[in-house]
This record gives C-alpha cells, structure tokens and sequence, in this order.
C-alpha cells in the first residue's frame, strides 16, 4: 500500500475555527483580549514561582570540592562529609602546592562547575578553607578550626543522602555587608538546586551558621518530624575569615579581617609565654644560689629569750655490778624441742621394724 500524504494545514492560509459555545453558560467564550487583561490581572496578586520548572531544566549549580597536597585523614574525611551532603558537588583530583590559584578557575571550567570549595593545606597543620564564585568572583579565605567529622562523632542524628537542606543565618548577617556578602555566597553553595537529578525531594536536615567570637560556626542538624525537635549529625567545624576578594581567588581585597590572627603568631605568642615562665624559674634559683652564699649574719644573744626555759632535773647515773640474765630465745627452744621429738619417734619406728 502507498503511503498516504497528510495535509499540512500550516502557512498564511489558515482556516479560523468556529468558536464553540460553553455547555452550561450557553455563551461565546472570551475574547483574546479580555483573556489577556484577565491573564495580566491575575499575575498581579500571583507569587512567583521557582525558577526551575521541569526536572529537565534544573538549576546548573555545580560546586567543585577538591584539596590541595599535603593533607591529613581529618580534612579527607571533611572533604567526603561535604560531597555526601552535598549531591549537587563534583569532586577533582588535588593540586599541587607549586601552583597558583588561578589555575582553578580554568579547572571549574573544565569540571562545568560555577563554584568551589577548596581547601589548602600548609605546614601540615594548618588548613585554609576558599570559597569562591568562579570565573568572576567573588571570593573569600577562611582559617578552618576545630574539624569534627561524622565518623569522629557518632551522633545519634540521620538524614536521607541527597536530601535537600534548610539553611539557617544568624540574624548577625544582616548588620555588617561583608557578613551579608557571605550570606550570599554560601546560599549558592550550600543549598541544593531544586530539581537536581542527584537530589531527593526531601528536606530533613538544616546548616546552621552562627556568628561568635568573630567566627562562623558550622552545624548540620536532623528535623524530627514528631516534635521538630533538632537533633545533631555532624559534620562540625568553625571559619575564622581573613579577607575577602573581589575575583575568583585573587583581586583587590573588598574586606580584611583586623581580628584575625594567623596560626604562626598564635604559636609564637604560645612559645615565648613558656619561655618566659621558664625564665622566671631560673631567676628564682639564681637567687636562691646567691643568698647562699652571702654570709650569715649573727645575731646577738637576747637575755629574754631564756626567761620561760624550765631547766629539766638531773637523774642519778646508777651503775650496774652484776652481769644481767641472759634473754630466753623462744624460737631456738621450740627447734630443739621439736628435734628432740623426731628424734624419738625415729627411735620408736626403728624398734618396731626390729
């Protein structure tokens, strides 16, 4: 059989349909233009809705975790925390030392990824934190103290893997703008795109960011659904902010932290309070050596100092003519009362074998 040939019923010929009465009201629909001026009415009072509509078109929010060489087993366990809580990450291989920071960007770029996390290792005990919106910035360093991660605590809380999570500021972000420019740019990093396929359309657990102590305190909390009560899972680790910077990983520095105080200072102030306690110690032995060796000095004789001495009465010495009586030896008496004893009892059985 041959193919039957549809008509195309497109181009500028196009037939207008009849419009069709409504079954109840009886009357001919609306016109486009009262649809269009109802439409633009109803807008009005209408809230916006999300930006990604479709689970095809999700919001592409890629953040990029990676490190650079030379760290230790607690930064590699932070490190997998962040990728598991985070599903919206792409993990890299690490950096060497010897390069420059701007070679992440061309990294990012790579990867696809419009964030990243990246942490710097230095001396093997210190660990810097980057938070930057790649290719143009902003970005800001952070100085990472106290590191506690999930298998290190063992917290009795537990969220679903890929969920997406509440993000809590403390109202201290509000106040100052280089705290309200990192509000910003952890929202676009911490929080989850909507609709992302790694994602799961749950939200169960909350990042808290609280402000102490000029720091930024990281927690991540379990929802219970009975209460609402919060119970902690962990990752645990607290940012102490050192300058913030206009470009992705360098640029003119928009803010520079007047409190904060590197990890090298804080060991020199550490050694040199020791040194000097221990130099307090040696001054005092030195004087000690010294009043030592000064000569006594000999204080006269006071005639009061002898008014309540009592002399003590003066017993006669009586001498002893007579040899005293020798001690009985208990224990040599019973040993030869008990040789004695065996000795006749091997008498009395040698008689009786006779």
């Amino acid at each position: 059989m041959a193919a039957t040939k549809r008509k195309r019923r497109g181009g500028l010929a196009v037939q207008a349909k009849k419009l069709k009465r409504h079954e109840k009201d009886g009357k001919l629909p609306a016109k486009p233009n009262d649809v269009s001026e109802e439409a633009a009415e109803e807008e009005k009072d209408r809230i916006p809705g999300p930006v990604c509509k479709s689970s095809l078109s999700f919001c592409r929010e890629r953040i990029l975790i990676f490190s650079s060489r030379g760290i230790n087993f607690r930064t590699r366990h932070l490190m997998q925390d962040l990728r598991m809580l985070m599903p919206h990450s792409k993990a890299d291989t690490k950096m060497d030392r010897k390069d420059k920071l701007f070679v992440i960007n061309e990294v990012c770029e790579m990867k696809n990824c419009n964030k990243c996390i990246y942490f710097e290792a230095k001396k093997k005990q210190d660990l810097y934190m980057w938070l930057s919106n790649s290719p143009h910035g902003p970005s800001a360093k952070f100085l990472v103290q106290n590191i506690h991660t999930l298998a290190e605590l063992k917290m009795t809380g537990n969220c679903l893997k890929g969920s997406r999570p509440l993000l809590s500021f403390d109202p201290a972000f509000d106040e100052l703008p280089h705290y309200t420019l990192l509000k910003e740019l952890l929202i676009q990093i911490f929080s989850t795109p909507r609709y992302h396929p790694k994602s799961q359309p749950f939200v169960d657990h909350v990042f808290t960011f609280t402000i102490l102590d000029n720091r930024i305190w990281f927690r991540n909390f379990q929802i219970i659904e009975e209460d609402a009560a919060l119970v902690e899972i962990g990752p645990r680790f607290v940012l102490n902010l050192i300058k913030i910077f206009q470009g992705s990983f360098g640029g003119p520095t928009l803010y520079e932290n007047p409190h904060y105080q590197s990890p090298n200072m804080h060991r020199r102030i550490i050694r040199s309070i020791t040194a000097a306690k221990y130099r307090e110690k040696q001054q005092v032995k030195d004087v000690q050596k010294l009043r030592k060796k000064e000569p006594k000095t000999i204080l006269p004789h006071d005639p009061t100092a002898d008014v309540f001495v009592t002399p003590a009465e003066e017993k006669p010495v009586e001498i002893q003519w007579v040899k005293p009586e020798p001690k009985v030896d208990l224990k040599a008496r019973k040993k030869r009362i008990y040789k004695r004893q065996r000795k006749m009892k091997q008498k009395m059985s040698s008689g009786n074998a006779k």
